[in-house]
């Protein structure tokens, strides 16, 4: 089985390294400009040799740049600068924005390239290995690199999905609307609460079971199906108290009206009447 090197000891690299090795795929190398960092990532994984020189993860068949986005080029430029022979070795990248085309240094010297991107988040380096389980890997780049991708992905209990270049930004904006702007939404709703003199951890507790229950709703239901609430039911009398209440704070109000006009479209799509769709089209666009 050819062995991999992880190049980027952050949270993505030392989770996916540490579920690659958990299924049995030898790590080989753990590469960091920080030896700390690296240090670290070796205990968690398990296995691999640890070094601050990129050229020894060059040894290895399967090289995964885990480094953030805007080093990915150098990082690529750097390698192919080493003496390591690049025919027949892949490479892979984990940025969700970039397509391999940023790897074009390796490309050029015979490698075969990939974007690798899971669509998942890592707070922590120590993911527990199922943490990659059914999710999407979004895949871009060449025939042989997107082979042994798709044969990781496999291996961590993962799915494929096949993008296009050109696509990688609109998919990676979906998301990021989807994950990384929940948490400020959520953290505005315990702001909302929070002026009322509800401490956070009680919150949280009211917020979750909700939040949970909504994302039944969408696991199970297309959107309109899905939507529930005040807008949903044509309540303008409601959400006009909603945005009196929301004026204290600026942000929370035009996120409630720029939400809340996408969830009217939602609720025209399940028949809302066409009169309290244009009351609340009005309350949306502040008149």
């Amino acid at each position: 089985m050819t062995g991999v090197a992880i190049i980027g000891a952050g949270r993505l690299g030392t989770s996916l390294g540490r579920a690659l090795a958990k299924k049995g795929h030898p790590i080989l190398w753990i590469a960091d400009r920080k030896p700390a960092a690296a240090r670290e990532s070796r205990r968690i994984i398990g296995q691999g040799r640890v070094t601050s020189d990129i050229a020894r993860a060059a040894e290895a068949g399967i090289i995964v740049l885990a480094v953030p986005d805007e080093e990915i080029e150098r990082t690529a430029r750097a390698l192919a600068k080493t003496t390591a022979a690049w025919r027949g070795k892949v490479v892979l990248h984990t940025s969700g924005i970039l397509s391999s085309a940023a790897l074009a240094a390796l490309r050029s010297k015979g490698a075969a390239c990939a974007s690798f991107h899971p669509v998942q988040s890592f707070p922590r380096k120590d993911m527990p290995s199922d943490h990659f389980k059914d999710i999407v890997i979004a895949l871009e780049g060449d025939a042989a690199a997107l082979n042994t991708g798709k044969r990781l992905i496999r291996l961590l209990g993962a799915r494929p999905y096949l993008l296009r270049a050109r696509d990688k930004a609109f998919f990676h904006a979906a998301c990021s609307m989807a994950s990384n702007l929940f948490v400020p939404l959520f953290e505005m709703a315990r702001t909302l609460l929070r002026g009322i003199g509800i401490k956070d951890a009680e919150a949280t507790k009211i917020l979750l079971p909700l939040v949970a229950g909504t994302l039944q709703s969408v696991k199970h239901f297309d959107g309109a199906d899905a939507l529930t609430g005040p807008i949903s039911r044509g309540d303008a009398a409601t959400v006009e108290k909603h945005l009196e209440a929301l004026r204290r704070y600026p942000a929370a109000l035009r996120a409630y009206q720029v939400l809340g006009a996408e969830a009217l479209r939602l609720a025209r799509k399940k028949g809302l009447p066409p009169g309290k769709f244009k009351a609340l089209k009005g309350l949306m666009a502040g008149e």
